[in-house]
């Protein structure tokens, strides 16, 4: 943590460029005054440019937070980002509601004065479907409060006066009480994602508790029911509203929900009481319609809110659970219950999603949905789904290469998603087309996402560029570019990108996601040069101008693949890790470690070396450009300096860009957009013919 604040000190200077001053070797691509040249003349586009059309098209879509039918199916709400004339999300949200029954009833609901801005969100809508529960800083920017409207219109009441974070609003069966997850006093947004508030003084493990809190609708009396050493990251009403399930840990909230356990909580008494501590993580966990029943997800999970795993059920009073779907060659992201006691589930199947229902009885799975993109109700990270309480209506946001974002619904009488919004209709990809690859290595039969350049010539050789995903419990799927992507917009200047799911991804069940397991750079990077063989065997790829990128994992990946082959003449790593040993001291999260590791890196510290690239270092030729956030508690950025300052000591050419106040996911625009242009500019430095 010392040594944490004390780099970020050095270098919290915005958009600081650390670039080694080193000559290098020139290369095929020119001489480094060249290079410098196409970077320069890359990071500043003109209008019209490829790169240019790139960022306009990534920065104008509208974009949507959450999708959320009403109970009884007749209604539909959303959450959508505001942008400003120039493509730049403000910051502020909206909330519209349309009746799916009538025509031409689309109207926004707030807190504010009409037409005013803020940041409004976290839909919920009552069991009767005639009222709508929602977040809003109208009262004070920056401070979030409860509201309730009557979803057929009026003024919208404020229900809560309280100071901290507040967050995932649900009503109780009777609909005369709410719940909230209320982080008191809190500084700043709950879990690792978000920045970081910098430490100064004496260093201590301090932190602050999300706990369950109830809102009542009549006196608007906020009560918190559970024990302040407890944070609780998921809950479910049960259905006479008497209980809670909960997920939750004690202590830090931002490290320990790799460790959370599943307890039920008295609504009355707030008496919990632990009913399962599971081998791996949980999420979801949801009520069985008679009570009886608690089903969940569990599996090997490398974030919170990127879920994927097997569906478990256990007894609401606890007992050993039991997998429902032990061998689905698949990984749930998101489950609910419906009236026939079936379950509706989300999940990954290879490069795709789906919807299906299981019945727990029988194990049958019967799918309602599938389709090469991404289908949920909670934005760019999360595969939530929002369902009618008979199922038959599901709402999401739908994004795939091909399609912007947008609110769609798909119902009992068709599986074919139909469009509730026309935000991004005029807007068309800025990249090539798509295509689902599969390759075999080792054993396994690993598939990726091949994305061809723009306007596309048989007839010619073009660059890659390898796109590795985060996690690495996660999946790289068919998905409409964001402001957080920098790789795909490669397509649009004449790359291919390659976009590869190798094992420890989601998508081919919990034996695959596991199959990494102490095994960091070794089996996944083989799948994933396997990958770049198939893809240069089936396209006219330039074997010779090769790139690979990631954030994350994804950063990981790249710094370990610059140590362990020359293949690759540029490579970006975003927020990467370079040495496992140090990580473990540096980082706040360290529990999500020891899944994917076996022990701490004091009692193994052979398991963490085997694995970190700065052990390979001197191996390194590539040309490399180096991004992170300096209040990043989840990489941090000494990860990066360290990779950094070696290949300045080893005369390899690099650049390193630390930027101000970010987090793990960058929050300001201007720097989003800064990490893509330079990406660009990076690999079209390098890689040009």
């Amino acid at each position: 943590m010392i040594l944490r604040a004390r780099i970020a000190a050095i270098l919290a200077i915005p958009l600081t460029v650390l670039a080694s001053s080193h000559s290098f070797a020139q290369e095929k691509t020119g001489t480094k005054q060249d290079v410098e040249k196409r970077l320069k003349a890359a990071q500043k586009p003109q209008a019209g440019t490829p790169v240019d059309n790139v960022v306009k098209t990534l920065f104008d879509a509208h974009t949507f937070q959450q999708a959320a039918v009403s109970p009884d199916g007749n209604s539909v709400a959303w959450v959508e980002d505001i942008h400003s004339k120039n493509g730049v999300i403000s910051g502020s949200t909206v909330i519209y509601v349309k009746n799916l029954k009538a025509a031409a009833t689309l109207r926004r609901i707030g807190a504010g004065v009409a037409d005013s801005l803020h940041a409004e969100g976290s839909v919920a809508w009552s069991p009767d479907s005639q009222k709508i529960a929602f977040l809003s800083d109208a009262s004070k920017k920056g401070q979030l409060q409860l509201y309730v409207t009557n979803a057929a219109g009026g003024a919208a009441k404020m229900l809560t006066n309280v100071k901290g974070f507040l967050s995932t609003p649900g009503w109780s069966p009777d609909g005369k009480t709410i719940a909230l997850l209320f982080t008191e006093n809190a500084t700043r947004a709950s879990g690792p994602l978000v920045a970081e508030t910098p430490e100064t003084g004496e260093i201590k493990d301090a932190f602050f508790e999300q706990r369950l809190a109830l809102v009542d609708l009549a006196s608007g009396k906020v009560s918190q029911i559970t024990p302040a050493d407890a944070y609780i990251y998921e809950y479910d009403w049960s259905p006479d509203g008497k209980r809670f399930v909960v997920s939750s840990a004690l202590g830090n909230g931002d490290n320990n929900w790799w460790i959370a356990e599943l307890s039920t909580l008295d609504a009355a008494t707030g008496l919990m009481k632990s009913i399962y501590k599971p081998k791996l993580q949980i999420a979801n966990p949801v009520w069985s319609p008679d009570g009886k029943q608690i089903a969940f997800i569990e599996g090997i999970m490398s974030d919170e809110g990127l879920t994927g795993g097997d569906i478990h059920m256990i007894a609401s009073d606890g007992g050993e659970p039991k997998n429902l779907t032990k061998d689905m060659k698949a990984s749930a992201a998101w489950l609910g219950w419906l009236p026939d006691k079936k379950i509706l589930f989300s999940d990954f199947v290879g490069g795709s999603s789906a919807i299906a229902t299981l019945d727990p009885a029988t194990g049958k799975i019967e799918q309602r949905w599938s389709g090469e993109g991404a289908f949920s109700s909670a934005g760019i990270f999360g595969f939530q789904l929002s369902a009618a309480k008979d199922g038959r209506t599901i709402a999401g946001i739908f994004r795939s290469y091909s399609h912007a974002p947008e609110v769609v619904l798909i119902t009992g009488e068709s599986p074919t998603p139909t469009l509730v919004t026309t935000r991004n209709a005029s807007l068309k990809p800025a990249w090539g087309e798509a295509k689902n690859i599969t390759w075999k290595n080792d054993g396994y039969e690993v598939q990726g996402w091949l994305l061809y350049p723009r306007d596309f010539d048989p007839g010619k050789k073009y660059p890659m560029v390898v796109d590795v995903h985060g996690g690495p419990s996660h999946i790289a799927l068919s998905h409409w570019p964001t402001s957080h992507d920098f790789a795909s917009g490669l397509s649009g200047m004449g790359y291919f990108v390659l976009c590869p799911n190798p094992r420890g991804s989601f998508g081919q069940g919990e034996s695959f996601t596991r199959a990494n397991v102490k095994d960091f750079g070794y089996g996944d990077f083989k799948d994933i040069m396997a990958g770049v063989d198939e893809a240069i065997r089936v396209a006219p790829i330039d074997p010779n101008r090769l790139g690979i990128t990631g954030w994350s994992y994804g950063g990981f990946m790249t710094m370990w693949a610059v140590t362990q082959t020359n293949r690759f003449k540029a490579a970006m790593a975003g927020a990467g890790l370079s040495n496992w040993q140090s990580y473990y001291g540096e980082n706040l999260i360290d529990q999500w470690m020891i899944p994917f590791f076996g022990k701490s890196v004091y009692d193994d510290p052979e398991v963490y070396a085997k694995s970190s690239p700065i052990n390979f270092i001197k191996k390194v030729k590539t040309p490399t450009l180096i991004l992170v956030g300096d209040s990043d508690g989840e990489v941090p950025a000494p990860q990066s300096y360290e990779f950094w300052h070696a290949l300045k000591t080893l005369g390899v050419e690099a650049q390193f860009v630390v930027y101000e106040h970010e987090g793990h996911l960058f929050a300001n625009p201007k720097h989003q957009r800064d990490v893509i242009v330079r990406t660009l500019a990076w690999f079209d430095a390098h890689l040009h013919q």
